[in-house]
């Protein structure tokens, strides 16, 4: 089986998010794929399969178990696929469990398609305000949890604790304000101490809730979005509706060859 390490959403080696994307001739159990990402301890391990048609079936674990929807794993998979199964293509469709998403080779980047997360707005609570040293603006849960904070310097300089996150609702608790840099519309950081991880360095589907608020406080479809994780990421995005699309770049790190008994 081979194993393909991406950097995703970056253009340069040991930055943006790293996926390890595994090519495979079927899904062995999904023992086998946790035991996988637990190896790996990335942020996620992506699984492909090509289905007899023009698709992939699709499956993302992280470190703490699957997930249904994870955006530069997505990236990192379509580049394995443009780069190493479809070399004259430039579209590669995808079964998921969010339902198909799709990677284009798009004016020099990788473009994906995903649904939108609903803005649902809850209150703002004590344990918010303790957990992120400041009190957010506003909160919005869907799948997961996001925190408008005053300004990018409080998303910058906040030190997560993976204890007191955990304890917020949300499967990923993310936090944003609008940029402090004018080459981009918003700051964010994304969390995720439920699935193992303290903190995702670049986030596809965070921008999946993230994208829809800034575009809607900022007037505008194209939201260009940096995530502030020490590895630091660029997302180039469009607010779609109930879709968001979601650009980036992404580099080859190694090619392994994974040695697996069912």
């Amino acid at each position: 089986m081979k194993m393909y390490h991406v950097d995703a959403f970056t253009d340069q080696l040991f930055a943006g998010n790293p996926a390890d994307v595994c090519l495979m001739d079927h899904f062995p159990g999904d023992e086998v794929l946790q035991n996988i990402a637990k190896e790996n301890m990335l942020s996620e391990t992506a699984y492909l399969v090509k289905d007899g048609t023009d698709k992939y079936q699709l499956r993302w674990f992280t470190p703490g178990g699957e997930i249904d929807l994870c955006g530069h794993a997505t990236l990192a998979s379509g580049f394995v696929v443009f780069q190493y199964c479809q070399p004259t293509s430039n579209l590669v469709r995808f079964e998921t469990k969010s339902g198909e998403v799709t990677v284009a080779y798009v004016d020099g980047h990788y473009q994906m398609n995903f649904p939108s997360y609903p803005l649902n707005q809850i209150p703002v609570t004590d344990e918010m305000t303790a957990t992120f040293g400041v009190r957010p603006l506003a909160a919005y849960l869907a799948r997961d949890l996001m925190c408008i904070l005053p300004s990018a310097a409080d998303v910058r300089n906040y030190q997560p604790d993976a204890a007191e996150l955990a304890k917020l609702p949300g499967l990923l608790q993310n936090i944003t304000a609008a940029s402090d840099e004018p080459k981009y519309d918003s700051v964010s950081r994304c969390f995720a101490p439920k699935l193992n991880v303290l903190e995702d360095p670049v986030t596809g589907s965070s921008h999946c809730q993230i994208v829809p608020y800034w575009a809607q406080q900022l007037g505008k479809q194209q939201i260009t979005a940096f995530q502030a994780s020490p590895r630091t990421g660029v997302l180039y995005c469009e607010d779609q509706g109930d879709r968001v699309s979601l650009s980036g770049d992404a580099v080859l790190y190694s090619v392994d060859e994974l040695k697996i008994e069912e």
